[in-house]
């Protein structure tokens, strides 16, 4: 049986260096809720193991001058759940992050590798999406600056090069009136992953109305979709029954699922309007008290 190498590096550039030189066969462990289980149902068997949370970089959230918030990457649940700052401007993605697992994993999952793991029914991708996320990427090039919904390409799939991994979340600056939500649902109460998942995030006037909007959807297509059609629905609109009706068509119309034993194309279609239509509602409502 082939060793496991492990290392933990401590600087970004090492962390680099070493997933360069690994000629593909490394993993990155940010909280390891998926990549151990992989590990120990055989999915995947890397040579190397490269520990992130060891860079102070990647287990930090810090708020830009600007009003938006850095997370890093390896930041867990449980800690992005304590910080009341984040909660308040965006609490639709510390909510859809709270969502993954239970308590006791909680403490280890994080942003980063939910949106790495690209799973099509991630919970806390939607959400990031629907708030406009961007990652910061370091590689062998140095680093770039990416929208978060043009990480995952596929199931299991990225757009990260070799010697490429995800270092932080940037979560932009809210407006004044504005809030946003996540919804999923699932077949038992807790601890299941997602049948659909809809993260809404809007802008409100002092009259009420929609000024900007975004909608995204999750486990309805290989990857997480963003339905410009859906906020537009939404924009221009008090959220009335006309408007939500044009948001839950737009959603419907959106959806490319399959069919496997967690539902049924027709089922998850039209599930995924009725949360997008709920979420909007819940957004609407926080966006009232902002």
């Amino acid at each position: 049986m082939q060793a496991i190498r492990y290392e933990a590096p401590t600087t970004i550039e090492a962390a680099v260096a070493l997933l360069a030189g690994a000629d593909g066969a490394a993993k990155v462990l940010a909280g390891g809720t998926d990549l151990l289980a992989q590990m120990r149902s055989g999915m995947v068997r890397p040579a190397l193991i490269v520990d992130v949370k060891g860079i102070p970089e990647l287990t930090a959230i810090l708020a830009d001058r600007g009003g938006g918030f850095r997370i890093g990457a390896a930041v867990s649940g449980a800690v992005l759940g304590e910080r009341e700052d984040v909660r308040a401007a965006w609490p639709g993605v510390v909510e859809a992050h709270e969502l993954i697992g239970s308590t006791q994993i909680q403490g280890r999952a994080s942003l980063g590798g939910n949106l790495c793991n690209a799973s099509p029914a991630a919970d806390s991708v939607p959400a990031m999406v629907a708030a406009a996320a961007r990652c910061t990427i370091a590689g062998p090039n140095g680093r770039r600056e990416v929208a978060v919904g043009e990480v995952g390409t596929g199931p299991g799939h990225t757009s990260l090069g070799r010697g490429e991994f995800v270092v932080d979340i940037r979560l932009p600056r809210r407006p004044p009136r504005s809030s946003d939500a996540y919804l999923r649902l699932i077949p038992r109460t807790e601890m299941d992953i997602a049948v659909v998942g809809a993260g809404v995030s809007l802008t409100i006037d002092e009259g009420g109305t929609c000024t900007d909007a975004r909608v995204a959807l999750g486990a309805v297509a290989p990857t997480v979709v963003l339905v410009p059609e859906a906020a537009q629905a939404l924009i221009g609109t008090r959220l009335g029954d006309n408007a939500l009706a044009a948001l839950d068509a737009a959603a419907r119309a959106a959806c490319r699922p399959i069919d496997d034993k967690r539902g049924t194309v027709e089922y998850r279609t039209t599930v995924a309007g009725v949360l997008a239509r709920r979420a909007a509602k819940i957004a609407l409502e926080r966006a009232r008290s902002h």
